[in-house]
Formats: structure tokens, sequence, C-alpha cells
């Protein structure tokens, strides 16, 4: 999505350990605007799965997932990292690194949301291990729901994550889709 390369290429940071920070739209600093562009793009592409439900994980995968579900006609539900008086049992949950953060979170859905009918759309802001994605597919195998597909802002195509999702016969679409970091400047794929 020439958009959002654009925007990264404008506004990304690549810090050391192939980070790429984009906190000034995407995930600390929002912009609504990039965002409906990004939740049309996702429900353009995702268009004839039978979605009934978004998945993602919290905080920043939140704001995308919200647009498509907007876009989509479609509920988003958010695995919570934190435990909270309101979320106690009767949850599935799963066990997600975070490389940005260096800790371990169990994140937790709560039952009532997840019918087995259900076919889902994992929607999340960036794709390299794929933690967060496994995390989501192993509530999902759990619950006994279909992932139709799985939707991310932004890939670092050469880390795992991406191999991870292709290996599992699910639909991957990624809007911006980076191939390596050069000098501190970001290669998309596109670009190759």
């Amino acid at each position: 999505m020439k958009l959002l390369e654009d925007r990264i290429r404008q506004d990304g940071t690549v810090l050391p350990g192939n980070v790429l920070k984009v906190d000034n739209f995407l995930n600390h600093q929002i912009d609504p605007q990039l965002m409906d562009e990004l939740g049309a793009e996702f429900a353009r592409r995702f268009k004839d799965a039978g979605i009934t439900k978004i998945l993602t994980v919290e905080s920043s995968g939140i704001a995308p997932a919200v647009m498509a579900g907007l876009h989509m006609g479609v509920p988003v539900i958010f695995a919570r990292k934190h435990k909270s008086l309101t979320l106690t049992d009767n949850l599935y949950t799963a066990k997600v690194y975070s490389y940005t953060k260096q800790v371990n979170n169990d994140i937790s859905i709560d039952r009532r949301f997840l019918e087995p009918e259900e076919k889902v759309l994992i929607i999340d802001d960036f794709l390299a291990n794929g933690q967060a994605v496994q995390g989501l597919l192993d509530i999902a195998a759990t619950a006994n729901i279909k992932v139709a597909g799985v939707g991310v802002v932004i890939e670092k195509r050469f880390q795992k994550g991406h191999k991870m999702v292709e290996d599992a016969g699910i639909q991957l679409e990624a809007l911006a889709s980076i191939a390596s970091f050069e000098d501190g400047q970001v290669i998309f794929a596109t670009d190759k």
C-alpha cells in the first residue's frame, strides 16, 4: 500500500536490532485518517472471506482492527495482556513474547465472545517473529473457531512470522512488507 509505505519512509525511524519506530502515526500517536484508509484496505482484501469477528492484541493492534471492523461491519475483540477485576475466569489464554518490550505476556479473551461458528480475521500492527499472531492462533484453536486470514499493517518479511502464517495455510495480507533494512533505510518488497 503506497500510502503506508510513503508514511513509513517519511516518519519511520530504523533503530538498532531491526526495530522500526512508527510511534508518531501507528503505535503511540495515532493518525485516524490513515487508520481509516488501512481499515478500508483490510476490508477490501478480505471482503469475500465471510469474517464474523476481528481479533487483535492490545494495544497497538486495536486502532487498525477497529477501523477494519467498522468497514466490515463486524465486532472487534482484543486479547488483554493484563488481568482486571472484570476479566478473571472463563478465559481463553495464550503466552506471547514481546520482542520490543522483552517480556512474556499472558493474553486473554473472555470465552463469551467466541462461538464455534465464528470466522475470524486476526489483525495486528506488526508481524516480525509472529508471537502475537501465534498466540491468537492458539486461542482460535482452543476455541475451535476458523481463522480466515491474518492482516498486518507492517511485516518484516525477512523474519520468521511471514513463513509461519504462510506454512499454516492462512491468507496473509501485509499492507507494507519490509524486505530489509539497509544503512538505516527501509527497503520494501515492492522496491525489489
